[in-house]
């Protein structure tokens, strides 16, 4: 595990403040953004030259700051609605036991220029092996029903080897089981054996908007138990590749938020000022500072109903491999248009795939899939994301450019076939 790295904020001294300005400009100009807001009430105003004394304004400090009271009194509010149904998930492997393992100075020598240069047996006996349980990551989830059911990332709980020990709010320790994990999405439901527990409320995550107040709260570095950061929503409906834990996965159509999301924040609520969760946090942005993701939960809402009426995740399916039409390659290949999902086969296979909804709705190669349910497909809605939304079964018209033909087609959406 890495270690925590710390830094510590004290009171600000006199010999502080000289340290202060002996440091460089840029330094100093973004401390003085912050260190003015702080100290703006405190000015006091030139002597008036008039005889006149100034009445101060007959408002107490209570009334003066009672918007930000009230905003502060909401967030705590929203952290005491949740905060109980909030989770950390640990997982344990066993792991080779290395340690006291010969050391040969000399292996990158043939053996008998090794044993001419002075190599001694033991230089060359094999590592004593064998293996203990270990704790080798930890993550975050929620409780969405008294039973046990519990709501985290996919690759929180993607090793099929290890096991995974839930902590509760109140320090309760249960083994869990990993129920479903969906196939496209980094998702997953896990269960624990208990009974009447806290849950958190699903919000509404089409109703996101930019700016709005979004507050984290998981087992950050996998040390600090429901730990709570504040922000906003940053962005909507971004695609992002994430990587790790030997899992690349580009994931669409998730919000952005500056509230802090450290490791083992992974699989924990984004909540909205009342409380409700409206994402799950998944991703940072490596390099940066404060750029998060969360999958909307009402992506999740979907696999939720799924696991609780047939026991696993199953999701839409198409079939159909497609490029992400954009202005560039649409001259590039010259194109009829600037947008759309360009159906065309690959190294991984075909185009529409055999017995697929798209082989039974006629869809070709070549064909531009320009929208799926009156919905445009561009770089912020990919054609995977509007096909996720649907559900199994449904019947969606999708319209295609096919040469100088536009085509409304009707697809039946079936389950994704089992890998």
């Amino acid at each position: 595990m890495k270690k925590s790295l710390f830094t510590f904020l004290g009171g600000f001294s006199a010999a502080a403040f000289f340290l202060f300005l002996l440091s460089g400009p840029a330094a100093r100009a973004g401390f003085w953004g912050d260190l003015m807001g702080s100290i703006s009430s405190f000015v006091v105003p030139a002597p008036s030259t008039s005889t006149r004394q100034i009445v101060p304004a007959q408002t107490s400090p209570q009334t003066l700051y009672q918007p930000a009271l009230d905003y502060e009194r909401a967030v705590i509010a929203a952290v005491k609605r949740a905060e109980p149904a909030v989770v950390s998930i640990t997982i344990t492997k066993n792991v080779p036991i290395l340690e006291n393992c010969p050391v040969n100075p000399f292996g990158d020598l043939p053996p008998e220029f090794q044993q001419f240069f002075g190599g001694s047996p033991q230089f060359f006996a094999p590592c004593e092996r064998g293996t203990h349980l270990e704790n080798v990551g930890g993550g975050s989830g929620f409780i969405i029903s008294a039973d046990g059911l519990i709501v985290t990332n996919k690759h929180v709980v993607s090793d099929s080897k290890a096991s995974y020990t839930v902590f509760t709010n109140d320090g309760k320790k249960y083994e869990a089981k990993v129920l479903a994990q969906d196939p496209v999405q980094d998702l997953a439901l896990i269960k624990i054996e208990a009974r009447g527990l806290p849950t958190v409320t699903l919000g509404d995550s089409d109703a996101v908007e930019l700016g709005q107040t979004a507050i984290a709260i998981g087992n950050a570095l996998g040390e600090f138990r429901n730990t709570v950061s504040v922000g906003v929503i940053s962005g909507l409906s971004r695609t992002v590749t994430a990587a790790g834990g030997g899992l690349v996965e580009t994931i669409a159509g998730v919000l952005q938020t500056d509230a802090a999301i450290n490791l083992g924040n992974s699989g924990g609520p984004l909540l909205n000022l009342r409380g409700e969760v409206i994402g799950i946090n998944t991703a940072v942005a490596s390099g940066a500072q404060n750029v998060g993701f969360a999958l909307p939960i009402n992506a999740a809402k979907r696999a939720i109903t799924s696991v609780r009426t047939t026991g696993t995740i199953e999701t839409p399916f198409l079939g159909v491999r497609y490029i992400l039409v954009t202005p560039e390659l649409a001259k590039r290949q010259n194109l009829p248009v600037e947008y759309g999902a360009l159906v065309r086969g690959a190294q991984e296979g075909v185009a529409v795939m055999a017995n697929s909804p798209a082989a039974r709705a006629g869809l070709l190669a070549e064909d531009i899939i320009l929208e799926v349910g009156g919905e445009k497909i561009d770089k912020d809605h990919p054609l995977a994301a509007l096909i996720a939304k649907r559900t199994v079964g449904e019947k969606v018209a999708v319209k295609v450019r096919r040469g100088n033909q536009t085509l409304t087609i009707t697809v039946t959406l079936t389950a994704r076939p089992k890998q």
